[in-house]
């Protein structure tokens, strides 16, 4: 299993497009796989993965996650297409549907149903991120068209944010994967990775790989933490589609989800994960506490 570091969704000491661009090149140098930038309110992250690829060489690149409505999938291939050639070939797309408070009641924009609209919307972007001349008319795009920037076409593989039964078939049919948040040791090993890997074996696919991105913090005072980011993450706990996984889980919250512990505790996390099945854990540092942020990353990093 892999480990690389998720950040962009405000839980790093500098969140400007400096301040992560430093970060990223910072992980390249101290070993980690990969570097994830959520797509919220703030920087667009295709945008600063554009810049963070001219500073790094190594290091995998990618979108965790970019919601799909607001961007039709000709801007999405053309942009991801475009970062994939900035970043040599190390991008990788991270997509998903957002949630109906965003999507619905923020940006006015129809929610009815989301399973089919991914499902299309994969139909359509996956063919044109390949070079290839598409030719649909579906229920919600009609694209008759073909991307070749110039350069050549980047390998841009794309994962979907994935949690219900349902959007692990389309992910594991469509795409490479899946990316998850808020989905527990538990969920991971029962739920996340045999639904995925059944559903690649009965369409013939090959999109098994898991990024699994978890809150992580190293400390001595357990039960503290998990009550601060109970507080910190509250939001996760209400929206449906992750309260159901916290659900799955038996746990009472997003502190309970994350792997929180001593080095001993840690180790065996990422263990569990290990035996799981999944493939990636994309690790979010939280200062919860003074100092936890640059512990963490020290302790991951001994574990590379």
């Amino acid at each position: 299993m892999k480990i690389g570091i998720m950040a962009g969704a405000g839980n790093e000491p500098d969140a400007t497009l400096a301040g992560l661009t430093q970060l990223a090149r910072r992980a390249e140098t101290d070993g980690f796989a990969s570097f994830w930038l959520a797509n919220v309110f703030g920087l667009d992250a295709m945008t600063a993965q554009t810049v963070i690829g001219a500073a790094t060489t190594r290091i995998e690149l990618g979108t965790a996650v970019v919601p799909i409505y607001p961007r039709h999938p000709t801007a999405m291939a053309q942009q991801a297409l475009s970062t994939a050639l900035a970043c040599d070939g190390r991008f990788t797309l991270g997509i998903g549907l957002s949630h109906k408070l965003v999507i619905e009641d923020m940006f006015g924009l129809d929610y009815s149903k989301p399973a089919s609209h991914m499902e299309e919307y994969l139909q359509t972007l996956i063919p044109l991120l390949r070079g290839e001349s598409l030719s649909h008319s579906g229920e919600r795009y009609w694209i008759h068209v073909q991307y070749a920037p110039a350069g050549g076409v980047a390998s841009c593989p794309v994962l979907v944010a994935a949690l219900g039964p349902r959007m692990l078939r389309i992910a594991a049919r469509y795409a490479a994967g899946t990316v998850t948040w808020m989905t527990g040791l538990k969920t991971l090993a029962e739920h996340t990775v045999p639904a995925l890997t059944a559903a690649a074996q009965e369409a013939g696919a090959q999109g098994t790989r898991v990024v699994a991105g978890l809150p992580v913090v190293l400390t001595s005072n357990v039960a503290a933490v998990r009550a601060r980011l109970d507080q910190s993450l509250a939001i996760y706990g209400q929206l449906p589609s992750y309260k159901a996984m916290i659900e799955r889980e038996g746990s009472s919250g997003p502190g309970a989800v994350a792997l929180v512990g001593d080095e001993k505790t840690l180790r065996e996390d990422l263990r569990r994960l290990r035996e799981a099945g999944v493939s990636d854990l994309s690790a979010a540092f939280m200062e919860v506490e003074p100092g936890a942020f640059q512990r963490t990353w020290d302790f991951l990093k001994g574990e590379l």
